[in-house]
Order: C-alpha cells, then sequence, then structure tokens
C-alpha cells in the first residue's frame, strides 16, 4: 500500500491528469478489496444517467458562449449608470458585475482575464488607489460562486446528494450577505474621493437598458424557473443555453456562426473534463466508505473533539487551505463526501454545509500564500505577487467576517428552502 501510494504521488507531482491519478487510486483499492475494476465503468454509466446532469453542458456552454461575447461590456454599463452616481458606485459596478459574471462562468480565473481589462482601467481613472483596485477585482473574481446556476452548485448537489434546486436557493442570501459588506467597504472607500462619482444620467441608465435588454431577463429566468417550479434544474439550463445563443448570434451577432463551433468544443471540453474527474472520484469514493474510512475518520473526530462549535471552525481553517490549494471541481469530488459523514454526525444539515464548503473555497481563491486569483491577477495586471497579497487583505477579512456569519447561522442558508 505504501509504494501504491508513493506511485500515485509522482505521477500527481510529474503532472499526470487528476482524473488518472484519482481513478487510478480507485483501481488500486479495488484490486486491494477483491473489487472488480467495471464499477469505476458503472458509476460513470450512473452518473451520465443522472437527470440533472444534462445542466452541466447547458449552463457551461452559455457561459462559455457569454464570456466570448459583448456581454461584460453591456452589463459592465448597465450597473455603472444605476450604481455609479453612489460614492463608491464605481468600485460597487466592479464587484457586482464580476460576482454575476462568475455566477454563469462558474470560472474565477474566467472573470479576472474577461473583465480585468475593462474594470481596472475604470477604477484607476476614477481615483481608487491602485492597491484598492487591485484587491477589489482579485476578490471579486471568485464571487458568484454561490449564486445559481454556478456549476460548483450542481456539482455538490450530485455529488451530496442534495436537490440543487434547494441549493440554488440556499445560496442566495449568503451570496448576498457578502456583497452587501464588501458594498459597505466600496463606499468607504468612495466617500475619500469628492467629486468622483457621476450624476444619475436617465438618458444614459436608458440608453445603457436598452443596449442589454436582451440580457437583462437572463437571471429571471434562471431564478424564475427555479423559485415558481415551472421548469427542473435541466429544462432551466436547456431555456438559459437557448435564450443566450439566440441573443449572441442572432441578436446582437456578437459570435459569428464560425467562433460558434470553437466556443462548442471548449466548453466541451471543460465539462468532458468534469465528468471524468466525478466518476473516477465517486467511484473512489465507494472504495473508501467500502474500507469503512469515514465512519473511522468521524470516530476519530469525535474522540477529540465534542463540541459542534469547534468542528465548524476547525471545519473552516481547513477549507481555507483546500481552496488555496486545490481547484474548486477537484476538492468538491474528493474532500466532499469524506466530510458529509462526519458533518451528519454533529447535526449539520447538507445544505448548510454546501454553503460552508463553497463559501470557503470562494475565499480560498484569494488566500496567500498560493489562491489562484492571486496568481492569474498578477498575471493578468502584471504586479508582483507580494502586492497581491497586501491589496487582497482588507477584503479577505471582511469575506471571513462573513464566512463565520454564513457557518454559525444555519437560518441565512436555509430560510429560502
Amino acid at each position: 500500500m505504501i509504494w501504491t501510494s508513493l506511485a500515485l504521488l509522482l505521477l500527481a507531482i510529474l503532472g499526470a491528469p487528476l482524473f488518472a491519478v484519482i481513478a487510478a487510486a480507485a483501481l488500486a483499492s479495488f484490486a486491494r478489496g477483491g473489487v472488480d475494476g467495471m464499477v469505476v465503468l458503472a458509476e460513470v454509466y450512473r452518473i451520465a444517467d443522472m437527470p440533472v446532469l444534462l445542466a452541466l453542458p447547458l449552463f457551461t456552454f452559455a457561459g462559455f458562449l457569454l464570456g466570448e461575447s459583448g456581454a461584460p461590456r453591456r452589463l459592465v454599463r448597465v450597473t455603472n449608470a444605476l450604481l455609479g452616481w453612489l460614492p463608491g458606485g464605481l468600485a460597487i459596478v466592479a464587484m457586482v458585475t464580476c460576482a454575476l459574471f462568475t455566477a454563469f462562468t462558474g470560472a474565477s480565473g474566467v472573470t479576472i482575464v474577461a473583465l480585468g481589462a475593462l474594470l481596472y482601467p475604470a477604477l484607476r481613472e476614477g481615483g481608487y488607489r491602485e492597491n484598492f483596485s487591485l484587491g477589489l477585482l482579485t476578490t471579486s473574481g471568485s464571487l458568484g460562486l454561490l449564486f445559481p446556476p454556478s456549476l460548483p452548485l450542481i456539482l455538490y448537489g450530485i455529488v451530496a446528494g442534495v436537490h440543487v434546486e434547494q441549493l440554488f436557493r440556499a445560496g442566495i442570501l449568503p451570496g448576498l450577505l457578502m456583497l452587501i459588506m464588501l458594498s459597505g467597504w466600496c463606499l468607504r472607500g468612495g466617500w475619500k474621493l469628492p467629486g468622483r462619482a457621476e450624476p444619475f444620467s436617465w438618458r444614459e441608465a436608458g440608453a445603457a437598458l436598452r443596449g442589454a435588454a436582451w440580457e437583462i431577463p437572463l437571471p429571471v429566468i434562471v431564478l424564475g424557473g427555479v423559485y415558481t417550479g415551472a421548469f427542473a434544474v435541466s429544462e432551466v439550463a436547456a431555456v438559459t443555453a437557448l435564450y443566450v445563443l439566440i441573443v449572441e448570434v442572432a441578436i446582437y451577432r456578437d459570435v459569428s456562426w464560425q467562433r460558434l463551433a470553437a466556443i462548442m468544443r471548449d466548453s466541451a471540453v471543460m465539462v468532458g473534463g468534469i465528468l471524468i474527474i466525478l466518476g473516477a472520484s465517486l467511484a473512489s469514493t465507494n472504495a473508501l466508505i467500502d474500507a469503512q474510512v469515514p465512519m473511522q475518520l468521524f470516530e476519530f473526530v469525535q474522540q477529540h473533539i465534542t463540541s459542534k462549535w469547534t468542528f465548524l471552525i476547525l471545519l473552516n481553517i481547513f477549507l481555507l487551505v483546500l481552496g488555496a490549494m486545490l481547484d474548486i471541481f477537484s476538492a468538491l469530488v474528493i474532500v466532499v463526501p469524506l466530510i458529509l459523514p462526519i458533518a451528519a454526525g454533529y447535526g449539520i444539515d447538507p445544505v448548510h454545509l454546501g454553503m460552508i464548503f463553497l463559501a470557503n473555497m470562494q475565499i480560498g481563491y484569494s488566500t496567500p500564500p498560493v489562491g489562484m486569483n492571486l496568481f492569474l491577477a498578477s498575471y493578468r495586471f502584471n504586479k508582483p505577487i507580494l502586492q497581491l497579497y497586501r491589496a487582497t487583505l482588507p477584503f479577505l477579512v471582511i469575506l471571513l467576517i462573513t464566512v463565520l456569519i454564513i457557518t454559525y447561522w444555519p437560518g441565512l442558508s436555509l430560510a429560502l428552502l
């Protein structure tokens, strides 16, 4: 077993694909237990047979299509026209735009790359300090993971066996809490810029709303379909993908038919990678369950931690470190099956656990020393990584406070269920 573990570790260090390492670990465990390796293929087939899984490729395609269109520019214009008159309004515009964009693309790296060129120069021209602008965009690059139709929300539902509709509802209030608390910090920064806020213009607001008239209904389609029960999640995904396709290709004509094929290919490659990782990880999870690893972990934790509240704070610390070291998709399929039974033993609702998990992973993207957003922002804005560490610190403190509120106030996540 030691040699197998060392071999798998070596494969990971040498850059082997994550799904290959996970699948190899599962197969090795099955071989030791005398279980037929075909169980991995059976797990992949079981995943493919889930109706909710149809939402993954459809929402992913819609997100890729929005990222390649002029939607980010129109979204910035609308939010700036509606909120730019506030002190700190431009900073709030940047934050809200990033959150909405991340909710649809599901990948914070895409948000920083796609919106950084628009928002960073605008913030600097608006008089905002360099570190404030860098910290805001770096941390906002992962905001929105709690809002539907975020892919991590769907994946958590699949892995944890929770209804995705419940997760879509549960994420609304915690996500809004993060935006409101960060908006307070942005307002504080705006008061230091006397005369910088632009006066509200009905003409510009009307022009911006008309310019994005076909894209503004998107959140209404997603949230309305889920909340009213008119559509299942997979049906909402189909309607969203079709709507985005018609709007961006046929109405706005931002995306040509030639580019559409490349976008479909790129989104299919991403979904394929997720499915392979998911199938291999769930097979590995079955191996761990057969070996009673979750029960052993729970017994170990329960022997040393008797308080539910102590367990929650240690869980937060663990997830913050995990989020800084591992991408959210890998963490979902590897860690959730292990912590889910432990959390259940302490009476933690799986929906509430999902909000805790995703909120921490969201912050982990910007947590030093190796948070992914820090390196992406350093590359995108051509700034030293140490400067990004300092710039993100005030925003991380605020987000950590929101995580504690989400953790110790379960009603915030469960109120809309």
